[in-house]
């Protein structure tokens, strides 16, 4: 596919990644689908100590934006009869002791009140620390490699308080969707990577996107995500490309590219994945955050229109991804920077983005929905 060169004809596209380059990350890399045809640039280096930029369709670690692919293949098996989407989870997932009143629908919507196993941050400003992996720091880093299981990610999280009873109230949990590919894995008898590529990747034709369980490489082209933490009063700075994602599970693990992220988008907002009515189930907002089934559906400022969304971050890389509720117009962005434990880019992401959506969507501002990890 070609790429019409950015100072071409979207100046103003390419300003804003740059700009978002100057306020801290190392790389950025973006692609709108709009009326105006197809536009995709790069700015920054796709490496620290070297001149090269991002590649433009370089495969990044997705974070949350995995939820939307969960959330769809979910639905997927609502439709074809294999699970009901008010179903109680626990009628599929015994052994675990959960609550029988938390549905299908509740994990989607993150409104089952099950602990976040990446840790809580509660309304009184309080932190309910998760598992190790999730206190960051060097402990992070040295133990990247080791492998979580999803069973063993549940069990931590049900064995806290439930934040409140089931469809009480809103509260985002990583929890939900292990839960989901567990769920997944029960009804069909195959792996989440299975039924991904039976239903989403295969008919898409998604071959720069990867289900990467426990496997630690990402495929090439990509950039380079990074982790800072102190050390005996030194900043240190790692290379975190290469991990084992198993700590996140489905709450952040996959990996994709922004050529890949617009088509999923593109197509499930086109009706092309989910029937009709179970896709108005998926862009249903919970009053409380805007959450529907694994997107965000929120307002591109006053005149701008809904736009529907998932953002995600993972240790030194994130992913951006917007469509117009019908597909038409999307856009999609891949970052690569230098993570930390006090997520010292989330405001500058959160910039950034409302920017991006403000030139692309329409005028005013819209909410990002997710930070970075380890931390989150």
């Amino acid at each position: 596919m070609s790429t019409t060169p950015a100072d071409h004809n979207r100046p103003e596209l390419q300003k804003a990644i740059e700009e978002m380059v100057e306020s801290g990350f190392t790389g950025v890399t973006m692609r709108v689908h709009d009326e105006r045809g197809e536009w995709s640039g790069s700015a920054g280096v796709r490496k620290l100590g070297e001149a090269a930029k991002p590649p433009v369709n370089g495969h990044v670690r997705i974070g949350s934006n995995t939820k939307t692919f969960t959330a769809t293949v979910v639905l997927q098996l609502v439709a074809e009869g294999k699970v009901g989407l008010d179903t109680p989870v626990a009628d599929h997932l015994t052994g675990f002791g959960l609550d029988p009143r938390i549905t299908v629908r509740m994990l989607l919507q993150h409104t089952s009140g099950v602990f976040n196993f990446t840790g809580e941050y509660y309304d009184d400003g309080t932190f309910a620390p998760g598992i190790p992996a999730t206190t960051a720091g060097r402990e992070w880093v040295d133990n990247r490699f080791r492998t979580y299981r999803p069973e063993e990610l549940v069990r931590l999280a049900l064995s806290k308080p439930a934040r409140f009873e089931p469809g009480t109230d809103w509260s985002y949990s990583n929890t939900n969707y292990v839960l989901a590919r567990l769920l997944i894995e029960k009804v069909t008898g195959r792996s989440l990577a299975e039924e991904m590529q039976r239903l989403i990747l295969g008919p898409l034709g998604l071959a720069d996107t990867v289900v990467p369980d426990t496997d630690p490489e990402i495929p090439e082209p990509h950039p380079h995500a990074y982790y800072r933490y102190e050390d005996a009063g030194r900043p240190e700075t790692v290379d975190v490309t290469r991990q084992n994602p198993s700590w996140i599970s489905t709450g952040g693990d996959m990996i994709s590219t922004t050529q890949d992220l617009h088509t999923f988008i593109s197509a499930l907002m086109g009706g092309k994945l989910l029937p009709a009515p179970l896709l108005a189930e998926m862009c249903k907002p919970h009053p409380k955050a805007g959450y529907g089934l694994g997107v965000f559906v929120q307002q591109a400022g006053e005149d701008g229109g809904t736009v529907i969304t998932h953002n995600g971050g993972m240790a030194g890389h994130a992913a951006l991804m917007y469509s117009t509720p019908d597909g038409s117009k999307t856009l999609t962005a891949a970052l690569n920077y230098v993570d930390d434990t006090a997520m010292s880019m989330a405001a500058a992401f959160q910039k950034a983005t409302q920017t991006f959506v403000k030139e692309v969507f329409g005028s005013g501002h819209t909410e990002t929905a997710d930070a970075t990890a380890p931390a989150q």
